[in-house]
């Protein structure tokens, strides 16, 4: 079920979001890292296949005039997929691409559950607020949960004629069920880590909205630079970003410069520390450091999420973990809101402006207090 519109692309700001418990912030990071088994030359059998009978459209394709023409042909990290013609009923298995979808102003049948950071629904505020403005009910997207897996058979059954997973884990073997499925639609290179730019224009491109693809990456680069003038403590700020196992406090963990978080950082004009940028050689999501190493985290900001009584104040009365200098100066920021965080691990056109309204600020006060503190 695809609803299409003719008006922009609505890239809005939700200010309220939902009260939830924090389940764990190592769920964050699993999302993140993914499976690494991805083979990037080899093209799955029916990478250019297409899927029959997929389904009828509620409402129709109203507002076709605005899609780019068929058949495309698109190139990811398994190969290339064909899309024969405007896909009709689309299911997509990464954490961003139904939110790109919405942004868009088309509307999945399926989506991934949402269990870190989501609403009561394993959706979120924003992407639901969306579905309401092109005239949809969230409630009418099936959600299924992928945590054991990507859940096949649950997929055919939707009867999709075309999958997307421009921000996925999926690997040789996922892709070759999918594709066995409908047309499927890969990561470019590797998996969990596309840029948010890179996602937008793959998605546009196969589902026939190039133009507002567009459009919706020239619209969220104007928020991004509304931030940055706002906020312009930020620029040139080191920073990293970390997370604490809490029943193991020998080691810190810090996300590399190929995760989302810190490549959402640094378009605000902020740089990782050099420590991040040593690390981050093999291309790996993150890597580990020895709290007896913790004063080598040499950034001006740290920022880490909190989970359930392990919290800032853990983390600074332990001796070792105190030794980051950004918490020794203050110049930290704590996170227990998920779903903030949400939208800078997985940024979108719609999670974009949240995270620059409800955690960003935090960021440049920890700026400030780094630049107050001569860092």
């Amino acid at each position: 079920m695809i609803l299409r519109s003719t008006g922009s692309t609505g890239i809005r700001s939700t200010s309220t979001l939902l009260a939830l418990p924090l389940i764990g912030a190592l769920a964050l990071g699993a999302c993140s890292t993914g499976p690494s088994g991805a083979d990037a030359g080899s093209t799955g059998d029916n990478a250019g296949s297409t899927s029959d009978g997929a389904g009828s459209t509620a409402g129709g394709a109203a507002g076709s005039e605005d899609t780019g023409e068929f058949p495309v042909t698109v190139d990811h990290a398994f190969g290339e997929t064909t899309i024969e013609s405007d896909p009709q009923r689309v299911v997509t298995v990464g954490w961003t691409d139904h939110e790109i979808m919405a942004a868009l102003g088309e509307v999945p049948v399926g989506a991934v559950k949402i269990t870190w950071g989501g609403n009561a629904e394993g959706s979120t505020d924003w992407f639901d607020e969306a579905v309401r403005e092109l005239g949809q009910d969230p409630a009418d997207i099936t959600r299924y949960d992928e945590s054991d897996g990507i859940p096949v058979d649950e997929i055919a059954a939707m009867e999709p004629d075309l999958i997307i997973g421009t921000n996925s884990g999926i690997s040789q073997e996922d892709y070759d069920k999918l594709s066995a499925i409908a047309p499927t639609v890969a990561y470019p290179e590797q998996p969990w880590s596309t840029p948010w730019r890179d996602s937008v224009e793959l998605v546009g491109e196969a589902i026939g909205r190039p133009d507002q693809a567009s459009e919706a990456i020239a619209d969220t680069e104007a928020a991004f630079e509304a931030t940055k003038e706002a906020h312009p403590e930020l620029e040139g700020t080191s920073f990293a970003w970390g997370w604490f196992t809490p029943t193991d406090t020998s080691t810190v963990g810090l996300y590399t410069v190929t995760d989302l978080r810190p490549q959402f950082l640094t378009e605000l004009g902020m740089v990782n520390s050099p420590l991040v940028e040593e690390l981050s050689t093999d291309g790996a999501f993150s890597a580990n450091v020895s709290a007896e190493q913790a004063d080598t985290i040499d950034a001006d900001v740290f920022i880490f999420y909190t989970e359930g009584d392990f919290g800032a104040e853990q983390v600074l009365a332990d001796p070792l973990l105190s030794q980051i200098s950004a918490l020794q100066s203050g110049a930290y920021v704590a996170s227990s809101d998920q779903q903030a965080a949400l939208g800078m691990s997985s940024p979108t056109p719609l999670s974009i402006p949240v995270a620059l309204e409800t955690f960003i600020p935090d960021v440049a006060e920890a700026a400030k207090t780094a630049q107050e503190a001569g860092r």
